[in-house]
């Protein structure tokens, strides 16, 4: 199983582009775009910073996906 998020989404709801989202989680934009881009996933600590952040859940943003 690999771990998948739903990042664009997300920064979609908020209408705002990769650097305005990045810059509001508090990340740089290639960071973020790695994340975004399932090229990599951020840490347990990011993740539950990300929520918080958000104000949702972490099963919001990440989730489970069967290969």
């Amino acid at each position: 199983m690999a771990v998948k998020n739903r990042l664009k989404d997300i920064r979609h709801d908020h209408r705002m582009n990769q650097t305005q989202f990045a810059m509001h989680i508090g990340v740089s934009q290639p960071l973020y775009n790695r994340w975004e881009n399932q090229r990599s996933q951020p840490n347990q600590e990011w993740m539950l910073k990300l929520a918080k952040r958000l104000n949702i859940r972490v099963e919001d943003i990440f989730y489970l996906e069967d290969e």
